[in-house]
């Protein structure tokens, strides 16, 4: 897995490489990235947040294993956890996002602003490619 800033994600967007938020579909709702598909590493269960136990069956589902992949969270946390468990399974190009759709912190504990904090463009609406439903339907099928 390599880190990535947020300009690098802007280039590679542009050059048609998926962008995979892999934050809850709440939040994924209250603003995502551009273009952005919802596959959630976690989800809310009686007691908080567990992990979603179809992440891996989805990713397969939806992308190859040797396809070039961006991942974000909110600060980081939940895509680097969600970018070793793809590379445990086989893939094979994970990019993430170094400090997420909010922010994160460096090594030092320093804020590092996120893309949403650095007043990149910020999607509300999404087309139903782009929500979990509709990907996790392929499992499916």
């Amino acid at each position: 897995m390599a880190k990535i800033t947020t300009e690098e994600v802007e280039e590679l967007i542009e050059e048609g490489v998926p962008f995979i938020d892999v934050r809850t579909e709440e939040e994924f709702q209250d603003g995502h990235v551009p273009g952005a598909v919802n596959i959630p590493i976690s989800i809310s269960g009686a007691a908080g947040m567990i992990p979603n136990p179809e992440f891996l069956a989805v990713m397969v589902a939806n992308f190859e294993k040797n396809e070039k992949l961006i991942l974000s969270c909110k600060a980081g946390g939940r895509s680097a956890r969600a970018a070793a468990e793809l590379e445990g399974a086989g893939f094979t190009e994970i990019l993430d996002m170094s400090a997420g759709f909010v922010g994160g912190k460096d090594a030092f504990g320093s804020a590092i602003p996120g893309w949403q904090a650095e007043g990149r463009e910020v999607e509300l609406a999404c087309g139903p490619e782009q929500t979990y439903a509709a990907r996790r339907a392929r499992v499916r099928s």
